[in-house]
């Protein structure tokens, strides 16, 4: 599955990943500061398979018909590594599934 880690998502949470998804980073792919329209638009011409984030407004804030993406909301207190390290499990799990359009939380 072809993923891209929102600007809030640590990066090493890709090294996690990495061996079971080809995983992008925003910076990486060089889309700093994009709104989340424009943002799941480049997504969807790239051909990404889903987005994880910790924009937990996200899922509020975009119309899911017009953007057919799964989008991973990490839902923890902080945005570290180390509070997001033990979703992992969780997140590899989900990412075997059908993930449906819009948002699913991830949480313990």
């Amino acid at each position: 599955m072809k993923l891209l880690l929102d600007e809030n998502i640590p990066r090493q949470l890709k090294r996690d990943i990495v061996d079971h998804h080809k995983v992008f980073t925003i910076r990486e792919k060089g889309w700093n500061g994009k709104l989340n329209g424009e943002l799941l638009t480049l997504m969807l011409a790239e051909e990404f398979e889903a987005l994880v984030t910790a924009d937990k407004h996200l899922q509020h804030q975009q119309n899911f018909n017009r953007y057919p993406i799964p989008v991973l909301v990490l839902n923890t207190y902080r945005i570290t590594y180390e509070d997001i390290k033990p979703l992992v499990p969780k997140l590899l799990e989900l990412l075997k599934s059908d993930l449906p359009s819009g948002a699913t939380i991830v949480e313990r």
